[in-house]
């Protein structure tokens, strides 16, 4: 079973979290200033937290929260196009209940799978640095212990990718060498893990056609698979 009360002390935590000063910086920016559309909404400007299933079999890493997106509604992947095609596809492959994420309150809710991110706070340009990647690593490294469940990872892009890769050694399981390089649909054995790459969900795969619908249901129904769901 996981450990349901050790993953809502880390979530306080990370909420609470002010180590990178630049990205502390940008994402109160971003609060204050808004983008038009939502200037009437009141911004989360905070580290967001995971959110999902604490029994889940599938953790989905991402890359970090986008500036009007997680940042403006306090949960991962919720107010933006990148969630847009994510939730959908998670609930025609049965898990969400829901094709949509529109704000935290939404009452969306996850069944088996668990939505989590290297960095926790919205990096100006979506970049952030290694400095700031490393400094939140620890809590990916906490979440994917606590998590007992899980059995497969969804990396959705290269960040995620070597991401879960240190997240699996860190927690002791055995990462091949020379290091597995990220392709989509790709998977690698990680012991207690099987950790599948996707292209992420941006606007930059998904209006090119790098990333299809179907690309995308085919790794969440691998994931389902491979998890014994």
């Amino acid at each position: 079973m996981s450990d349901t009360a050790g993953l809502t002390q880390l979530m306080d935590e990370i909420v609470v979290c002010r180590a990178c000063p630049r990205l502390v910086e940008w994402r109160e920016k971003v609060a204050v200033e808004k983008r038009a559309a939502f200037a009437g909404e009141t911004y989360w400007g905070r580290p967001v937290p995971s959110f999902g299933d604490p029994e889940a079999r599938v953790l989905v890493v991402g890359l970090a929260p986008a500036a009007h997106g997680a940042n403006r509604t306090g949960r991962m992947f919720t107010g933006d196009r990148s969630g847009e095609w994510l939730f959908a596809s998670m609930h025609r492959t049965g898990f969400a209940n829901q094709p949509t994420s529109v704000h935290r309150d939404d009452g969306l809710q996850l069944s088996g799978a668990w939505i989590a991110a290297p960095v926790r706070c919205a990096p100006p340009g979506n970049k952030p640095t290694i400095a700031e990647r490393d400094t939140c690593f620890p809590y990916l490294v906490r979440e994917l212990g606590l998590l007992s469940d899980v059995r497969v990872l969804i990396a959705l892009g290269g960040f995620a990718w070597d991401a879960g890769l240190r997240a699996a050694s860190a927690v002791g399981e055995p990462v091949p060498r020379p290091k597995p390089r990220f392709g989509h649909g790709t998977d690698v054995d990680l012991g207690r893990f099987t950790m599948i790459g996707c292209y992420h969900v941006s606007q930059q795969n998904t209006f090119t056609g790098r990333l299809t619908e179907d690309m995308l249901d085919s790794v969440f129904l691998r994931a389902r698979t491979l998890a014994g769901l």
